[in-house]
């Protein structure tokens, strides 16, 4: 394996891990903050026992997302200095906002999770509330470095390298509206659906595992909470999904092509449902086209030109196959997320309330399938972000090869970092597994 390579796979499985955690501290203490107000309301002491919990599991989460990220900005250091030496000056503000954001959201949620009977009601709800709010900040603040990265602006390059800066103009840079709306979204329609679904699956078993009637309240009601927030996310991620598709034909067409599988420039271009390319041949076999669909769908115009790889270098084409099934995978699943959803919506309409019961077996199983789908698209969609943009580190300015880091023997962080996550993620998934089913103490309790 060469330096590269560790490195960009280093990268890969620090990023692939992370951005779990990252999705879920966006949107667990939403749905924690949510069911606080519901048991405030109601006095349903189900709202009480769910926003605990919640709240124990986000900050496992959080600590563990918080180990992650420090990880991610220590590799940004060590394995790409060229690249922080060259862009730090650039999207420095960026990052340090995230750290505000960051810290903001550990202190409010120390508040929240002691400050039980200890605070005022208000108080207490309000905390959750800002956690909830800078998280999203943090996470927006992220992307929008990510966004310089496909679009940079803000500094202008003298002998190669950055000079002017403007780090307001590098902040509002194309990319950055469409890839903030899109990934803040993702992360409310993924841990929305995933936490439906695990206690879907609970609350389905039911005729294998009797549980009471409180315990079927209990799991009712955090699906209800859970689907308040991940129907309309999932509904809205199509669209946010148009919007980051248009920014990539106007400004990235070669990511755009790579994505379609479009080797030849064409006006009309058809939209390609599956397919396999083929780079040798410079074609892509067994699609399902759709005459007119990808001119209509990335420039509202049946015909439009759509450029196609053999318009570019081929020394600066992406990894067609890996980014075009990628992108595939990534529509696939969050179509599937929004007619579930969907159905979800349709059922809490007809019924006046969103409840749901464990009579509802039909929906309840089609809700633990799109569990994980909301996770894996999104994991999907990074690698469309971030191997579609190569071999750019910054986007037509710097090649990720001149950014690497000279120092040899890259394999070894890489199979440390990889066996570490590995570990860490077999004992999350036990701790969580364990705030789910440990219903003993509640049905004590009622």
């Amino acid at each position: 394996m060469s330096n590269l390579l560790a490195a960009r796979s280093q990268m890969a499985v620090s990023l692939a891990f992370h951005i779990i955690f990252a999705e879920v501290g966006i949107a667990m203490p939403l749905m924690m903050t949510i069911a606080e107000w519901r048991w405030r309301r109601t006095s349903d002491t189900a709202y009480l026992e769910l926003a605990k919990r919640w709240a124990k599991g986000t900050a496992i989460l959080f600590a563990v997302g918080a180990v992650s990220g420090t990880v991610l900005s220590f590799e940004l250091g060590l394995l790409w200095p060229t690249f922080m030496r060259y862009a730090g000056s650039v999207i420095g503000m960026p990052f340090s906002l995230e750290g505000f954001a960051f810290f903001t959201e550990a202190i409010f949620l120390g508040i929240y999770l002691y400050g039980w009977n200890r605070i005022p009601a208000r108080a207490h709800l309000a905390s959750g509330a800002l956690v909830a709010l800078s998280g999203a900040l943090s996470g927006i603040f992220v992307v929008i470095a990510n966004a310089w990265m496909n679009a940079p602006t803000g500094f202008r390059l003298v002998a190669g390298q950055p000079a002017d800066v403007d780090p307001i103009a590098a902040m509002m840079n194309p990319a950055a509206l469409s890839q903030t709306i899109h990934m803040t979204i993702a992360a409310y329609a993924a841990t929305g659906l995933a936490v439906a679904g695990i206690h879907a699956y609970i609350l389905r078993r039911r005729t294998k595992v009797p549980l009471s009637d409180t315990m079927s309240r209990l799991h009712g009601a955090a699906i209800a909470v859970s689907l308040s927030l991940g129907i309309p996310a999932a509904l809205l991620q199509p669209i946010s999904g148009d919007l980051s598709a248009r920014f990539v034909a106007r400004w990235q067409p070669v990511k755009l092509a790579a994505m379609e599988g479009q080797f030849e420039s064409a006006r009309g271009a058809p939209l390609r449902i599956g397919g396999m390319p083929n780079e040798r041949r410079e074609e892509t076999r067994f699609a399902l086209e759709i005459p007119r669909g990808l001119s209509l769908l990335a420039f509202h115009d049946p015909n439009a030109l759509v450029r196609g790889l053999k318009d570019f270098p081929r020394d600066e084409w992406p990894p067609v196959r890996v980014v075009h099934v990628a992108f595939q995978v990534m529509v696939a699943l969050g179509s599937a997320m929004a007619v579930v959803a969907m159905w979800a919506a349709w059922v809490a309409v007809r019924r006046r309330a969103l409840y749901y019961e464990a009579t509802d077996r039909r929906l309840l199983f089609a809700l633990t399938l799109v569990a994980p789908f909301g996770f894996l698209a999104t994991e999907a969609g990074w690698f469309v972000t971030e191997v579609g943009r190569q071999p750019w580190i910054v986007f037509e300015v710097l090649r990720t090869g001149d950014a690497v880091t000279p120092m040899p023997g890259l394999i070894v962080p890489f199979l440390a970092v990889t066996g570490l996550y590995c570990c860490l993620g077999g004992v999350v998934i036990w701790l969580l597994w364990r705030q789910i089913v440990d219903t003993a103490a509640y049905q004590r309790t009622q």
